[in-house]
C-alpha cells in the first residue's frame, strides 16, 4: 500500500505519538498542547516499543493518555531472532508481522495520524497512517538529487560538520515507508525546517575532525566511541534539539493538522495553497514559507 501523504483532517485530529526513549520531543509536544499554545490537534494515545526503558509510561500518567506498549525485543526473541534487525529476509518479515501487530493494537483508538517523536524502528505504519518525524538535518539539502544529510543518530550533524558547514536545521517530514533501501531514508516532503542553529566546535578546527574521520577506517564503532569528532556531533546535535527540534516540531504538527499542508497535482508542497519548498520555523516569528 502506498503511503498517505495528506489528508483533510476534520477538526481537531487525533494523534498517537511514538517514542522509544527519553521522550523529550514528545513531552515539548504535549506540553504545547497542554499550554494551549497548539491545540490544532489532539493526542489520543503514546505508543512505545520499549517499556521498560522508555519514558512512556510516565509521560502517560502525566498527562491522563493511554498506552501502548508493543516490545519489539520481545517479539523478536519470540520469533527465534535474538539481534533487532533488517538485514535477513526472515528479519524483514518479523518487522512487518511487528507493524502489523502495532496497526491492530491501535485500531481502537482511531487517530488520524501519528507522530513519531523519537521512535527507532523502521516500521511500516506509514502506509496506513500519515506520520511526521523530526530529523537532525537540513533535509531540503541535496547533492546529485540525493538529500546528503540524510541518515540516523548522529551521522546528519557529523555530515554537516565534515563539510565545514557553520550552522544546522531540523527538519520535519512526512515519513515515508521503508523497504530496505537506503534512498529511502528520510526522503518524504519536508513540511518544515528550523531557523539556523550556530554550529559549536569548542575549539575544534575542521582539519581535527576530518582527521577523526579518517582514523576511523577500519574500525568498529565501539573503537572510536568518544573521539573528538564524535564529542562534537553529540554536543551539537543535543543544542539542535533544544533550539531545532523544540521548535520546529510542534509548530509544523499544529500546522499539518490545521490543514495548511497540502499536495498539488504535480506532487509540489503547498502551504496554505501556495506552493513553496518548506517553511521555517524559528523562536521569535511567524513561519516562513520558502519559495520553490
Amino acid at each position: 500500500m502506498a503511503p498517505i501523504f495528506f489528508q483533510t483532517f476534520p477538526e481537531k485530529p487525533s494523534a498517537a505519538i511514538f517514542l522509544s526513549g527519553t521522550g523529550t520531543n514528545a513531552a515539548k509536544l504535549l506540553e504545547g498542547w497542554r499550554s494551549g499554545e497548539y491545540r490544532g490537534w489532539t493526542p489520543r494515545v503514546l505508543v512505545t516499543d520499549k517499556p521498560e526503558t522508555s519514558r512512556a509510561r510516565s509521560l502517560a500518567d502525566e498527562y491522563g493518555l493511554p498506552l501502548v506498549e508493543h516490545d519489539i525485543a520481545k517479539f523478536y526473541r519470540e520469533r527465534g531472532l535474538e539481534k533487532i534487525a533488517l538485514t535477513s529476509e526472515r528479519a524483514l518479515e518479523v518487522r512487518e508481522e511487528w507493524t502489523g501487530a502495532m496497526i491492530r493494537l491501535l485500531a481502537p483508538y482511531q487517530v488520524q495520524f501519528g507522530i513519531l517523536a523519537g521512535f527507532v524502528p523502521l516500521s511500516n505504519i506509514t502506509c496506513v497512517l500519515p506520520c511526521l518525524n523530526v530529523h537532525p538535518g537540513d533535509l531540503t539539502l541535496e547533492e546529485d538529487g540525493r538529500r546528503y544529510l540524510a541518515g540516523l543518530q548522529r551521522l546528519p550533524v557529523e555530515t554537516a560538520l565534515l563539510r565545514g558547514h557553520t550552522h544546522l536545521r531540523s527538519s520535519v517530514i512526512i515519513a515515508q515507508a521503508f523497504t530496505g533501501g537506503a534512498k529511502e531514508m528520510d526522503s518524504g516532503p519536508v513540511l518544515g525546517v528550523s531557523a539556523p542553529v550556530a554550529v559549536d566546535l569548542a575549539g575544534a578546527t575542521l582539519d581535527e575532525l576530518k582527521a577523526c574521520q579518517a582514523a576511523r577506517q577500519g574500525k568498529k564503532p565501539a573503537e572510536y566511541r568518544g573521539d573528538l569528532l564524535m564529542q562534537a556531533a553529540e554536543r551539537n546535535l543535543e543544542n539542535l534539539k533544544e533550539h531545532g527540534d523544540w521548535v520546529v516540531f510542534p509548530r509544523a504538527v499544529d500546522d499539518f493538522a490545521r490543514n495548511k499542508f497540502a499536495l498539488a497535482p504535480d506532487g509540489a508542497l503547498l502551504y496554505e495553497g501556495v506552493p513553496v519548498k518548506t517553511v521555517e520555523y524559528s523562536e521569535s516569528a511567524a513561519p516562513r514559507p520558502i519559495p520553490l
